[in-house]
């Protein structure tokens, strides 16, 4: 008889969910069996083509998970977590892939209690300008961070093979956190900086950048390419931490402001040391800890 693979079930083969199929079926080897589930029959129908899953995830084959990834919005990741808890395989891992913690961890860890499973918040810290099925790649995650946020008392051997997983299929680092700490540091990180750069790209002189612009116009405007369906739950979801970071922000820029405005050329030079001064210093922490 042949020795039973390993199952891993993902919801949702939007860019995260085919990645992650994707990068499962490149850099494993086949040691998994892996199962997708999405809306869209059309979604479906690319991830059978691209063999990157060998069947269909129904409700019924959720209890033989070894591992559910939940790749969906946030507000869809709670609704599936409600609705399907209790069909979970309770020796199983199940682990979100949206961009807030807070809220699902709670409800997550709440229904791990109920049911048995183990629940582990995640997020994988890759991207990309577009979306969908069609634009993912079984190089998304290679070398990327994948960050977990599990409950304190979790089985320090499961946590283990968690991480080895995500490691086998292209993850450079794998970053431990708390829900809160996720959520507070990736307002600034991730959500701040599509902030920006969308607002950056509203000015009027955009419309004549050609010829006129370099480098640091397309670093600015870089991620102004969003999926605003997801982004604007995602901000509204972490507004307390967003809201903190864009006052910061704006408290920065008025600073640059008031220089350019009174004509003060001492304040602009120690406003921009400070802003190197600053890069350095994050920059080395995190050489240091590498």
């Amino acid at each position: 008889m042949a020795e039973r693979k390993p199952v891993v079930g993902i919801i949702g083969m939007g860019l995260i969910g085919g990645s992650l199929a994707k990068a499962i079926r490149k850099n494993t080897a086949g040691k998994y069996r892996v199962l997708g589930a999405d809306l869209d029959p059309k979604t479906m129908a690319k991830a059978r083509v691209a063999d990157v899953i060998e069947g269909d995830l129904t409700p019924d084959a959720y209890k033989d998970c070894d591992y559910l990834l939940i790749a969906l919005y946030p507000s869809a990741v709670l609704s599936f977590l409600e609705e399907n808890a209790g069909l979970f395989n309770p020796r199983g891992v199940v682990i979100d892939c949206a961009g807030i913690k807070r809220e699902i961890c709670a409800l997550g860890g709440a229904l791990a209690d109920r049911y048995g499973f183990t629940f582990i918040g995640g997020h994988p810290m890759a991207g990309r300008e577009v979306w969908g099925f069609s634009a993912a790649t079984n190089t998304l995650f290679n070398g990327a961070s994948m960050i977990l946020c599990p409950r304190g008392d979790i089985d320090i051997r499961i946590l283990a093979h968690v991480k080895n997983f995500f490691l086998s299929i292209g993850f450079g680092r794998i970053t431990v956190r708390t829900p809160a700490d996720h959520d507070r540091i990736i307002a600034y990180t991730s959500q701040l900086a599509h902030v920006l750069s969308s607002a950056y790209i509203g000015s009027a002189t955009a419309e004549e950048h050609r010829g006129l612009s370099a480098g640091s116009f397309k670093d600015m405007t870089r991620v102004a390419t969003i999926n605003g369906e997801m982004w604007s739950e995602i901000f509204l979801a972490n507004r307390e931490p967003l809201l903190s970071e864009i006052d910061g922000l704006i408290d920065r820029l008025s600073a640059f402001r008031a220089g350019i405005a009174e004509n003060d050329r001492d304040l602009l030079r120690q406003l921009m040391k400070d802003g190197n001064d600053r890069k350095k210093e994050c920059f080395k922490k995190i050489e240091e800890e590498s």
